[in-house]
């Protein structure tokens, strides 16, 4: 065989796995595009909590609230408002860092905003234990630049800003009465020209106490000499979709509500964003609290009337919609092709999926993409002494549920050190109870275990059950989500006849939803640790 020809059946090859990985990625799980120039709600069956959203050019940018999770500010792409893919994430460590190296449930990144101003994204979010930040790009893709702390103070939540057309920039935002002991109030602030800092002590705009308890997620806008904050009321799971007006920044504010549940399943709706496509039509994305599998992206036609928003359909025309389940896409012509947020992972490219975080920020030493063989490895990682169960573990790498019931299938070699005992490796769900798969080292050899743990948040032990005593070192173990929200593991010798392991219920997380993932861990200290290599992590129906 010749140089050239040699030369030619890689290029062939190279420009073949790079015309793979470029192709979007289509679910066989959950797809809201129907095919037929119409969606079904939800756009974005993931716990992609609080969204917030924008349109520049022909092209739509999300963010979403992030928590504990590294990397953290996931940025979805859509080009429809309907399919969407992840594209980066603005947050590649979370500050306070020596704080985040721990696990921090419920925590972290809550609701974000984004905006793009003078050629550059801004997304400001908060932490409710350390305050407001910042970050920005001249590229949605990054590099996004270190956070700044706007403000420092606890319990403030939800920032917004909104840039003034006599250039001055403002930030409203919201308090959380677990750490500011006040609630259910919104307050505007100026910043100074860069959005760096706020300049100003606030003023109250608006006191939901009355009529619109547990006021939060606004959202600023200006439209027609009118200043609207959108910001959602009653509770994640039973509140509506309040917006505020006035013709002054600081008030006083008219109300309306503009959406509530009424006649439909979709129970909420919950804050959100609105965005208007190029031809000039109103859109609003908003979540849905789905208890176990977290709070879901629903997107809602929406229109002005009298200068107030509809949001969905207002079938008995009191100006209050109600949030539709299947209507027509918001752009139907040719295009844009079908695809989702990436699930599954063959882990043959450079790096991970986008999908896939970390419970803390990591450490170089906890994995890597192995290109040579086509897999990404897991140190095991010993324990901290203090740690009493996986929910207090920081190198578990996990991904969102991506739908209702799907199944998740993945292949592992287990390399553990054979001079050592207590590595564990495998395959594992996460949230307040859990339940896990996993290879085990003991005196006498390697086991397959499955292990669950009821309030893993209250800091109880794990059950594990030995199921099997094996001589090889590749598995793969299976994970089925049933209509019933029960979680149900598998394992297989060969990859075809499957043995049932045992089950667990799928419950939320601390103000997410449940995910699943992968984990490495060892009871002992080496020089020398073992690993797991996963050749791939499938998700089906």
């Amino acid at each position: 065989m010749t140089n050239k020809v040699i030369m030619a059946m890689v290029f062939c090859m190279t420009a073949a796995l790079a015309k793979a990985q470029s192709q979007p990625y289509v679910s066989q799980v959950w797809r809201p595009d129907n095919g037929d120039g119409t969606y079904t709600n939800p756009v974005i069956n993931a716990d992609y909590s609080d969204p917030d959203a924008i349109r520049v050019g022909d092209d739509f940018y999300l963010v979403a609230s992030s928590f504990d999770a590294v990397p953290g500010l996931p940025i979805l792409h859509s080009r429809d408002l309907v399919n969407w893919s992840i594209i980066g994430h603005a947050l590649k460590r979370q500050p306070p860092y020596d704080v985040f190296s721990k696990t921090q449930h419920g925590n972290g990144v809550w609701a974000p905003s984004i905006r793009y101003h003078k050629n550059e994204f801004y997304i400001y979010y908060p932490d409710p234990d350390f305050g407001i930040y910042m970050v920005k790009a001249k590229s949605i893709t990054g590099p996004w630049s270190n956070p700044v702390l706007v403000e420092a103070g606890r319990g403030l939540i939800d920032p917004c800003p909104l840039w003034d057309t006599d250039g001055k920039l403002y930030l409203v935002h919201a308090y959380a009465g677990s750490r500011a002991g006040i609630k259910s109030i919104l307050v505007v602030k100026e910043m100074n020209a860069a959005g760096t800092q706020t300049v100003t002590a606030g003023r109250i705009v608006f006191d939901g106490h009355e009529e619109d308890p547990t006021l939060e997620g606004p959202k600023f806008y200006k439209r027609n000499g009118y200043y609207y904050i959108f910001a959602p009321a009653g509770g994640v799971a039973t509140g509506w979709q309040l917006v505020l007006r006035s013709r002054n920044i600081y008030g006083p504010y008219e109300r309306k509500v503009v959406m509530d549940q009424g006649k439909s399943p979709v129970n909420g709706p919950h804050q959100g964003a609105w965005v208007d496509t190029k031809a000039g039509a109103s859109w609003f994305l908003h979540f849905q609290d789905k208890g176990a599998i977290g709070r879901v992206v629903h997107l809602q036609p929406m229109k002005w009337e009298q200068d107030w928003p509809v949001i969905g359909t207002d079938e008995d025309r009191d100006g209050i919609g109600t949030p539709v389940l299947t209507y027509k896409k918001p752009v139907t012509g040719g295009g844009v092709p079908v695809h989702n947020p990436q699930e599954t992972d063959e882990f043959n490219g450079p790096e991970p999926g986008l999908q896939w975080q970390w419970q803390a920020n990591p450490e170089a030493n906890w994995g890597f993409m192995y290109p040579g063989k086509g897999v990404l490895r897991l140190f095991t990682r010993p324990l901290a002494p203090d740690a009493r169960n996986l929910w207090e573990v920081p190198n578990v790498l996990l991904q969102k549920f991506p739908a209702d019931m799907f199944t998740i299938t993945t292949k592992l070699r287990f390399g553990p050190n054979p001079k050592i005992t207590g590595e564990k490796a495998g395959l594992t769900t996460m949230a307040m109870s859990y339940g896990n798969l996993a290879l085990t080292t003991k005196k006498d050899g390697v086991y397959v275990v499955f292990t669950s743990c009821e309030n893993a948040d209250k800091g109880t032990s794990e059950t594990e059950q030995e199921l099997e005593k094996i001589q090889q070192q590749d598995i793969w173990f299976r994970m089925q989500i049933k209509a019933d929200k029960v979680c149900v593991f598998s394992y297989s010798l060969d990859g075809r006849h499957f043995k049932t392991a045992g089950k667990v219920n799928a419950v939320p997380g601390k103000w997410i939803g449940i995910k699943a993932g992968l984990f490495a861990t060892s009871v002992q200290k080496t020089n020398d640790a073992g690993f797991m290599d996963v050749d791939w992590f499938r998700v089906s129906p």
